[in-house]
């Protein structure tokens, strides 16, 4: 097992937001095959069907089992926040190396870009596209995405001009290495506890941009089982069944949470820095 990986089960908080996230892609794959009902399938006979068998978690105001449409929404979740993240890391990737490796007038010219880019509230460019094209996940993935990918270029770029000026970058440049090679082999593996955590968020937010943006009606179409759907239509009834309506905000909530809780802890065993901080901390002191 690798060492980060054993130091991240040594953590609290990494060892929660890893098997969270672990469970919660269990659900989404598993949810693929099976469901304990139809989600999308109503059923007048069984509307605000108490928690219990064979609802766990009870039924909606149509009669559709709750838990079938968390479990589904959960394929949602992991769409749209892996999506998300695919897209920051390849826009934070490119525009960061563009802002840090390149000749001034470009290196001036993405700041410039990157600071108009960064003004823009990610879920406003969303409703947006959205008004324009149709709630589409596709809409939130790539808002998102390239919003998020905006703020990871913006916090990784002077950490990759820091590092450029290191010594073994310089030596491997000497050395005949490209600048492609230098990105790859030290660059990037040295911003990396910095840019995990900027992905995590960008994750997480994706996660809240989807429920709220679907909750709005910008996000899923109605056919398509999400956590904001579902938050949307028991709302209207809090006042009635409270209960029903805890369900998908709790597991909004636990995601998040989660997501930001790993992105943390993966940045404490992957950071050097913090690892050797964190060994200073619980290194008994020795009395004479």
């Amino acid at each position: 097992m690798p060492r980060w990986l054993r130091d991240l089960w040594r953590s609290t908080t990494g060892r929660f937001g890893l098997i969270t996230v672990i469970v919660i892609a269990l659900v989404a794959l598993i949810s693929l095959l099976w469901t304990p009902f139809d989600p999308l399938a109503a059923d007048v006979r069984d509307r605000w069907a108490a928690p219990g068998w064979p609802h766990l978690l009870g039924t909606d105001n149509t009669g559709r089992d709750i838990l079938s449409l968390v479990m589904a929404g959960t394929r949602t979740t992991v769409f749209v926040s892996v999506g998300a993240g695919i897209v920051a890391t390849v826009v934070g990737i490119a525009l960061a190396a563009l802002g840090a490796l390149t000749a001034r007038w470009l290196r001036e010219t993405v700041a410039v870009l990157v600071d108009i880019l960064i003004a823009f509230p990610v879920l406003i460019i969303a409703m947006m596209i959205s008004s324009v094209w149709g709630g589409s996940l596709w809409v939130v993935i790539w808002a998102v995405g390239i919003g998020f990918g905006v703020n990871i270029a913006r916090v990784t770029r002077p950490e990759l001009r820091r590092v450029q000026q290191s010594d073994f970058v310089l030596a491997g440049r000497a050395a005949g290495l490209t600048a492609s090679q230098n990105l790859l082999r030290h660059l990037l593996p040295n911003v990396a506890p910095v840019f995990i955590v900027q992905l995590s968020w960008s994750m997480a937010v994706a996660v809240l941009a989807e429920a709220g943006l679907s909750y709005l009606g910008f996000g899923a179409s109605v056919v398509e089982p999400s956590w904001g759907i579902l938050l949307s239509d028991l709302q209207r009834y809090i006042s009635i069944h409270p209960l029903s309506v805890i369900w998908p905000g709790l597991a909004i909530t636990i995601t998040v949470l989660a997501l930001n809780l790993l992105g943390d802890a993966l940045r404490e065993v992957t950071d050097p820095t913090l690892r050797h901080r964190s060994a200073e901390v619980h290194t008994p002191a020795v009395v004479a």
